[in-house]
């Protein structure tokens, strides 16, 4: 790994593509957390898929980061750096943008949603033009499951005066194939909308990477 003076030259002579992840924690930590971001690379076993550090930082809150031997200034820097990369992949999709497609509505959920390590249930608010309104959570739920009903959908919808929603999970297991709950759960969303005239033009699974749209697979 690079000093800090190195990763500082290399970054403002030829820009932060060539600087790996842990180089840019580097730059926000300063010398002390390069033993630290080492320690948390080498602690195999804790996590069972091994997964790389980045991924391992996205989902630790402040507190989990200061368990691991970073200070709170530290932890706070880490939290606040994954989330500007979150608002900045984001910047550019949210100014009532038309949802075209499956790919376009994954492109603005894959960044918030793929790494969380519980199940979480979202609303993507669209008015009469399929354009953006707003992105809404419903819920949180475990390693697996997330309880949704469809009153709490569709309150979100109506206060928001939604024409269209799409409806969107994810699957911390990183593979979005959907279960049967989620086959069920999307008859039930569908079958609301036609009665208060909100359809629900999609219900997209996120894994880490990848994606399952209800629409393309015909089933709405």
């Amino acid at each position: 790994m690079k000093t800090i003076t190195e990763i500082r030259e290399a970054l403002s002579n030829y820009g932060a593509d060539v600087i790996t992840t842990e180089e840019l924690l580097l730059m926000l930590l300063g010398r002390s957390g390069k033993d630290k971001l080492r320690r948390l690379n080498d602690q195999k076993g804790r996590f069972a898929d091994e997964r790389p550090l980045f991924k391992r930082l996205a989902t630790m809150s402040v507190a989990e980061l200061q368990f691991d031997g970073f200070t709170n200034l530290e932890a706070i820097r880490i939290n606040a750096a994954l989330e500007l990369g979150k608002r900045s992949a984001l910047a550019d999709k949210t100014d009532l943008q038309s949802i075209t497609s499956p790919e376009y509505c994954v492109g603005l959920l894959m960044p918030l949603m793929r790494y969380e390590t519980n199940e979480k249930f979202v609303v993507v608010i669209l008015n009469a033009k399929n354009k953006l309104l707003g992105i809404r959570q419903i819920s949180v739920g475990s390693l697996s499951s997330a309880v949704v009903h469809p009153r709490e959908v569709f309150r979100e919808a109506i206060i928001n005066h939604a024409a269209a929603i799409i409806c969107a999970h994810n699957h911390p297991s990183g593979d979005p194939t959907p279960s049967k709950e989620d086959k069920d759960l999307t008859n039930s969303l569908a079958g609301t909308g036609k009665i208060l005239g909100i359809p629900v033009l999609d219900h997209l699974v996120i894994g880490d990477g990848s994606y399952y749209s209800f629409k393309e697979h015909t089933y709405l």
